[in-house]
């Protein structure tokens, strides 16, 4: 998940970008070269905005999470959060998924039906940690919990595990208050890790079919063996700590 630059340059870039393909795939008529630039040029300015919108949650979201960070070290004897990773999608990837679930060509339908425009990735140290994090975000009177996916306690059949949460912010714009989605992703470090490297081989073109599918199994059961690992290494972090024994 990487960073959504901040470059005002490359905000404007993705927005004409968008627009260009949002005017073409709505507008299947023949346009003079000077009607078509007059679309685009009403266009560039409301989804410049999109773009910053969504970046404005993104701030928001890791500004609790840094401020829950520092609290819980405080109580818990320790940082329960690794490391923070954004982004927000660029237009190539909210055109294919426009395309994919047939939304409407404008901007109001492509908020209300895309839920993960916005992207917060919360690297935790034990598993215990996720829960915790994610129960004090949700008690936050200005957090709206849209929807809510444990891939832990429920993984995916490829050995996926995360914690999936659609949230809605507030963010404050110079004469509004909107509320804007943003997907928190929480994990281990050892279902990161995980995660990235099955992103490589899914994505991977020159794997013949039957690799493809030793390998899946393969990873199926490096899954497993994460699992267990992260389970170990919390009975250890609880021995330590005086909260349980070793068997």
């Amino acid at each position: 998940m990487p960073e959504y630059p901040q470059d005002r340059d490359e905000i404007r870039n993705q927005a004409e970008a968008m627009a260009h393909e949002l005017v073409t795939m709505s507008q299947r008529m023949n346009y003079t070269a000077d009607t078509l630039l007059d679309m685009l040029q009403e266009n560039v300015a409301p989804i410049e905005q999109f773009f910053a919108n969504y970046s404005c949650a993104i701030m928001e979201i890791e500004t609790k999470f840094k401020v829950l960070n520092e609290q819980l070290s405080l109580r818990y004897d320790g940082n329960p959060i690794e490391s923070i990773k954004s982004r927000v999608k660029d237009y190539d990837s909210i055109i294919r998924k426009v395309i994919k679930k047939n939304i409407p060509r404008d901007l109001a339908s492509i908020e209300e039906n895309i839920n993960d425009i916005a992207g917060v990735r919360v690297i935790c140290s034990f598993i215990d940690d996720i829960y915790r994090l994610a129960d004090f975000l949700l008690k936050q009177d200005d957090v709206t919990l849209i929807c809510r996916k444990d891939y832990i306690k429920n993984p995916k059949p490829g050995g996926y595990r995360s914690l999936h949460l659609i949230v809605s912010v507030p963010i404050f714009l110079e004469n509004e208050k909107k509320d804007v989605k943003v997907e928190v992703q929480l994990r281990t470090i050892a279902m990161d890790f995980w995660a990235s490297l099955e992103h490589k081989m899914r994505y991977k073109k020159d794997l013949s079919p039957e690799l493809l599918e030793q390998l899946s199994k393969e990873l199926v059961d490096c899954a497993n063996a994460s699992a267990a690992l992260d389970e170990r290494m919390l009975m250890v972090r609880n021995t330590i700590s005086g909260i349980g024994s070793m068997p």
